[in-house]
């Protein structure tokens, strides 16, 4: 079994006395002896065999090895130092892992604005994001297995916040033979193939009329299907917007200029109030979708109340 030759506050007072320039200045900056700070420097040497101090006058200055050790002890010290500030915002009820989960077909560029800014604030809280589909939502909300849920529908019997509300529209390839149109009415896509993207566990929404469908679990490889003239798909309009502008997808004009729309949904799958790390959260996350349309859903849907209490104000 390893037994360590040196402790972390031997490591300490050796980088006061080369912060300080000497042992004396050391020991009245750590309020100690200054035989004691003597001591501890020699102990420190003679278990590691390697010289790290040498005293000229009243000075100590660095060997060779000790400026690679001094490098090397300030990570250690560092890193105790940040173990014991995160015992302190552990024991304080911070959270130390907040789980997000987001159903797959919706943007989620204020999510990620509202991480960018929670990760300077987090105090060590880890972030674990997970993108699924709706019955994978649904489950989770049923299991209470996140913190955060992003979804496009509301559940029955927990918190749940409308946040935004997302427009798909219908894309193709340049090349794909629906590209040719003018306006493409129901007929035309009564006979095409139509990617949806979901995990066909459940009756999938997609175009009414069309026969031919592929359920296609993510995101991209729908994205890859469609710029290889493979289909068409109905998706938000913010990820595919970049797309048709640089001619990688067409937008299909329909003749009815018929739109879906969907509203991101934010659930709180717990019934107790969220820890300050997911209060934190909470706020900037509403704070970033407020740029962003918010359409009244019904009172059932809207209602951001806990069984008791209210969602934190942004």
């Amino acid at each position: 079994m390893y037994r360590p030759k040196s402790t972390v506050e031997q490591w300490r007072i050796f980088q006061a006395v080369v912060d300080c320039g000497g042992y004396a200045q050391a020991a009245e900056q750590l309020c100690k002896s200054q035989s004691s700070l003597n001591h501890a420097v020699a102990k420190l040497q003679q278990g590691l065999g390697v010289p790290l101090l040498e005293v000229r006058g009243r000075k100590a200055y660095l060997t060779p090895e000790g400026e690679v050790f001094l490098r090397r002890s300030r990570k250690l010290t560092q890193g105790i130092e940040e173990l014991e500030l995160l015992a302190g915002v552990l024991a304080s009820g911070w959270e130390p892992i907040l789980r997000v989960v987001v159903e797959a077909s919706l943007p989620r560029q204020p999510l990620y604005q509202a991480l960018a800014d929670f990760s300077p604030r987090s105090r060590g809280c880890r972030i674990h994001l997970v993108e699924a589909q709706p019955s994978g939502c649904q489950a989770v909300v049923n299991k209470q297995a996140a913190d955060l849920v992003f979804a496009c529908r509301a559940f029955s019997g927990v918190t749940s916040l409308p946040l935004a509300t997302t427009v798909y529209i219908p894309v193709c390839a340049p090349e794909h033979p629906l590209a040719r149109f003018d306006e493409v009415t129901a007929h035309e896509l009564d006979s095409e193939l139509e990617l949806i993207l979901a995990d066909g566990s459940e009756q999938e929404e997609g175009w009414e009329r069309a026969e031919q469908r592929w359920i296609i679990n993510h995101l991209h490889d729908t994205l890859s299907l469609l710029r290889r003239g493979v289909g068409f798909a109905w998706l938000p309009l913010e990820v595919v917007a970049p797309m048709i502008d640089s001619g990688l997808l067409q937008r299909l004009p329909m003749a009815n200029q018929a739109l879906r729309k969907r509203f991101t949904h934010l659930i709180l799958p717990r019934p107790m109030p969220p820890g300050p790390a997911a209060s934190l959260l909470l706020s900037l996350i509403r704070h970033h979708y407020g740029d962003h349309e918010t359409t009244p859903i019904g009172e059932n849907t809207a209602s951001s109340n806990y069984r008791e209490g209210t969602l934190p104000a942004p």
